[in-house]
């Protein structure tokens, strides 16, 4: 009986973004993939992209490692601050960091369930 009434599902109200605010993503976005870029060699790829969710836009920054399973960090930017930079610095640095850290950590654990011997200790 909860699927077949007409109050089913989750209220949640459709927020579209501007374009003005879609691009202010896409820009911390790239800002976060680019930093991102710096701490790790050109093995591993990094991407972004920004889709709409069943709550709002949401935001995403993954890197996929040479070896291991893929990481990411997903946004849903609040856009009631009126703030053209959406993501500050401080927390752009911090995802960044915390990404290639865990891209990296991926990397050991696969290289460490493969049972190969170090080229060198």
């Amino acid at each position: 009986m909860n699927g077949n009434t007409p109050y089913a599902g989750p209220n949640t109200p459709d927020v579209a973004l501007s374009s003005a605010q879609h691009r202010a993503l896409r820009e911390s976005l790239s800002r976060i993939a680019s930093r991102t870029r710096e701490f790790l060699p050109d093995e591993y790829t990094v991407g972004s992209e920004v889709n709409q969710g069943s709550n709002g836009p949401q935001a995403t920054v993954a890197v996929r490692p040479p070896v291991g399973n893929p990481v990411s960090a997903g946004f849903t930017p609040d856009f009631d601050e009126g703030d053209a930079d959406l993501i500050p610095p401080a927390e752009r640095d911090e995802v960044a960091r915390g990404l290639a850290a865990s891209a990296a950590l991926q990397v050991k654990v696969a290289l460490a369930n493969a049972d190969i011997d170090p080229p060198a200790r």
